[in-house]
């Protein structure tokens, strides 16, 4: 369960665009951030990590990646539903849209409010500026039937 006392993401802020501009599903490490970082972003080993970082496998990262959903296919490599899983069937295909990180019941609240207020506008730009990329005609369909 994330932390209730949330941490000020000022103190996190630059490891946290760090991790969200990988090429890669960020939802384990921003789980991970959520409360397994001491302030100087080294993990708190003595910290009893049950029940709070680890991944729950509910598949809400998996549902929500709308990569997957244009390649339902990737889907098949395994029966796993974990951010694990997530970050390998997707890899550096990752649409850096992070959904899978607003979806994961483990990431704390002002990582996701980080993402929705700083984040979201730059994630839409990115997206729009693919629109219409021959290299990309999956996301094109995915946009008609996503307004349609």
């Amino acid at each position: 369960m994330p932390l209730r006392e949330q941490t000020d993401v000022k103190e996190i802020e630059i490891i946290l665009n760090t991790i969200l501009n990988i090429n890669s599903p960020p939802v384990a490490r921003c789980r991970l951030l959520s409360s397994g970082f001491n302030p100087g972003h080294a993990l708190n080993i003595a910290e009893d990590i049950g029940g709070h970082k680890e991944c729950i496998a509910c598949g809400s990262c998996v549902d929500a990646c709308p990569f997957l959903f244009r390649e339902p296919s990737r889907r098949e490599k395994t029966e796993q539903r974990t951010s694990m899983a997530l970050e390998i069937i997707v890899g550096a295909d990752c649409d850096q849209c992070d959904a899978c990180v607003l979806a994961c019941p483990q990431v704390d609240t002002t990582i996701k409010n980080y993402v929705v207020n700083r984040r979201m506008i730059e994630v839409m730009s990115r997206l729009e500026q693919r629109i219409g990329d021959e290299d990309e005609p999956d996301l094109d369909l995915f946009v008609e039937e996503a307004v349609a």
